[in-house]
């Protein structure tokens, strides 16, 4: 797309600030004046109010109401999205993330890659593809078809899967499916380990990328421990944890779908001649379709030999959001605290604690106050071991510090 007649977006006077620093956004209540038969996803130009040139981006109503594609005047064109890839690729290839034992990794990261609006993981041959705005909804098919040109051979397939997190006015004819290719192989490799993607029906891209590293720190901690994974969803952290050496994992998600996932992950991984109810095929693993506060609540629990009842040694909290949007983070904090607390009155004495949140409204200090909170009102000696965070194909661009979402504290309890 040529930029020779694009409608212009100006902004009030004393709002251009944000942009001069390249913060990515400009809200709604900057704009002094939007053109008319301005389209959902339109691609624009925005001026100050003196008529100087700021940017490009797309249009979306609501709040964030411009997404920037470019700070310089450009063509928004074919060699525009194949450029971003290229140098995306470029990024994942210089971490090395592409190996015999891995070929699962974020390629696109949104802001963090200079494309606001859009996320691309990598699964193997297949690309999986998800819209945060109707401009990239539109330019879906360029994106696909660049994705395949600029990957080197890597990426055959690309699925869109977008029904869930476009505007719900955004006309489409598509918002699931194949864009290019097609494949019955949704398996795909982490540091070693085999995972099912269902990128057809689970949640995000089909899988929790962003915790490639902390799985990875929480197997070094297994060795002939009781572990206990909270909101497992897909079993990630019980698969490390196994491979780790843990004596027990114990699985537990209020979803039926979610433990399903979680078993079929230990089944790839793992095997066992004992096959009893609630058991997966490794003798170690356990699986429970529960809340997570009721859950907590009736522990100790029994170990897997049915003997008197222990506390578990390490235990992971990796929540859902409880915060989506910043006048739900109040009550969201108070969820944080609750959560921890109930784990920290429960878990072995110099038991470790793996928490998380992956609310982008919560500030990682507001995270880290709810966790204090917690640690106070459980009376326990509480020490921070490491302080995490999201891994570097979730790049977080510097003038967008609310791209820092994953907030994550790994404890020591005495």
């Amino acid at each position: 797309m040529t930029n020779n007649t694009l409608p212009i977006i100006t902004l009030k006077k004393g709002k251009t600030e944000s942009l001069r620093r390249f913060h990515p956004w400009i809200f709604s209540g900057a704009i002094a004046q939007l053109p008319r038969d301005l389209q959902e996803g339109d691609l624009v130009e925005v001026n100050s109010c003196n008529g100087d040139f700021l940017a490009l981006g797309h249009f979306q109503n609501g709040s964030i109401a411009v997404r920037i594609l470019s700070f310089e005047r450009c063509n928004i064109d074919e060699d525009f999205w194949r450029k971003r890839i290229r140098e995306a690729w470029n990024l994942r290839q210089s971490l090395q993330l592409l190996r015999n034992d891995n070929n699962i990794f974020r390629l696109i990261h949104g802001e963090g890659d200079l494309l606001p609006g859009l996320i691309v993981d990598i699964y193997g041959h297949t690309a999986v593809m998800q819209a945060h705005s109707t401009g990239m909804h539109r330019s879906r098919e360029t994106i696909a078809h660049a994705l395949i040109a600029e990957t080197q051979g890597i990426v055959e397939n690309v699925y869109y899967k977008s029904d869930t997190t476009l505007p719900l006015d955004t006309t489409s004819d598509q918002r699931e499916g194949f864009l290019i290719g097609n494949t019955q192989d949704e398996t795909a490799t982490e540091n070693g380990l085999t995972f099912h993607i269902d990128w057809l029906r689970g949640q995000k891209t089909g899988f929790f990328v962003d915790q490639r590293e902390n799985r990875a720190l929480l197997e070094k901690y297994s060795l002939g421990k009781r572990v206990l994974n909270m909101f497992c969803y897909t079993g990630g952290f019980s698969v490390y944890a196994l491979r780790g050496g843990a004596n027990e994992v114990v699985s537990v998600d209020a979803s039926q779908k979610a433990i399903q996932l979680t078993e079929e992950n230990v089944a790839l991984n793992f095997s066992s001649t004992t096959q009893a109810v609630n058991v997966s095929p490794d003798s170690r693993h356990k699986a429970f379709t529960e809340d997570a506060f009721h859950f907590l609540d009736k522990l100790p629990y029994p170990d897997k030999a049915g003997n008197e009842a222990k506390s578990f040694d390490i235990i992971v909290l990796d929540p859902p959001a409880f915060a989506k949007h910043r006048s739900a983070i109040r009550n969201a904090l108070k969820g944080y605290t609750r959560l921890n607390l109930a784990a920290m009155k429960k878990i072995a004495p110099g038991g470790i604690l793996f928490t998380f949140s992956c609310s982008q409204a919560i500030s990682a200090e507001q995270f880290r106050l709810a966790v204090f909170t917690a640690a106070a009102q459980s009376g326990r000696h509480v020490s921070i071991l490491h302080q995490l965070h999201q891994p570097a194909d979730h790049p977080i661009n510097i003038f967008h510090p609310e791209g820092e979402y994953l907030k994550g504290l790994v404890l020591h309890v005495e």
